[in-house]
């Protein structure tokens, strides 16, 4: 049987309603999405400060020890306690971490929004990861996922000012998470992941956000060949793409795309089969 961590339930509203006074001078409602910082403690040791809209903090607070590769195994995880009065996230282990110290000594600060980071031996540790070579994805899923997301409520549709990350098997949607950060979306997707013993092989990522190298190491950390965007792709993010062999696209909107790399794992439609 496996150990799962004792979890609160802190999720907060994610918009505010405020009052505004548009070009014609007229009073009237708009949105704001929230963004508050939660300062993660590992055994009472402070980690980082993360800005979120606090949907589903404790999935994000895992996923990041997931991603950071700070903490084996999700059994490793006695609780992850959530107190916004304090606005901090409180995760305790059930045999400590190994050379947390070592670990955490060195940080890159990334191109996230609100400054991502990761620590910086992660960035060392990307040769070790192997993605299935033998993964497929055809062109009718791919416009399948694209327009699922076009039709997902969403808070960016209310109040804007947010990204917006899914995670796919076929054209299913099985999570949809926004944050202020898409950093952060990632990282609370694999959170959930993690908890729930997904595994990322038979799966595709969609994010509203740009395609930087701490994207596509996220990605292929979770064991996802596929990484979607309807933003473009950075340098780094196509160099850390190749290396990795992940199957990136951008610019994905309506029927467009742009294939970067990973190409051998595309399903392209027969040309009689092209809708003009």
């Amino acid at each position: 049987m496996t150990l799962r961590p004792e979890l609160t339930q802190a999720a907060v509203p994610l918009i505010e309603e405020v009052e505004v006074v548009d070009e014609q001078g007229r009073v009237r409602a708009a949105y704001l999405p929230g963004e508050r910082p939660l300062t993660v403690y590992l055994d009472k040791r402070e980690l980082v400060t993360l800005m979120t809209l606090g949907g589903a903090p404790e999935h994000l607070v895992l996923g990041y020890l997931r991603n950071q590769r700070l903490v084996e195994s999700i059994e490793d995880i006695a609780a992850v306690q959530v107190d916004w009065e304090t606005e901090s996230a409180a995760v305790t282990t059930r045999n400590g971490v190994d050379r947390i110290e070592e670990r955490t000594a060195r940080r890159v600060v990334t191109t996230g929004c609100g400054q991502g980071t990761v620590f910086g031996s992660l960035l060392d540790e990307v040769d070790n990861i192997r993605l299935p070579v033998g993964a497929t994805l055809d062109q009718d899923t791919l416009y399948g996922i694209i327009d699922t997301i076009r039709l997902q409520q969403s808070v960016y549709k209310q109040a804007g000012s947010v990204h917006g990350c899914a995670l796919f098997q076929g054209t299913e949607l099985l999570m949809f998470i926004e944050d202020v950060g898409r950093h952060n979306a990632v990282d609370a997707i694999a959170g959930r992941m993690w908890l729930e013993g997904m595994t990322g092989s038979d799966k595709i990522f969609y994010t509203t956000g740009r395609l930087t190298s701490e994207m596509v190491i996220k990605g292929a950390q979770m064991g996802i060949p596929f990484l979607l965007s309807r933003s473009g792709v950075t340098q780094m993010g196509y160099q850390m793409a190749r290396r990795v062999n992940l199957t990136l696209f951008a610019r994905c909107t309506g029927k467009h795309f742009l294939l970067y790399t990973g190409r051998e794992r595309f399903r392209h439609r027969l040309p009689e089969d092209a809708v003009a």
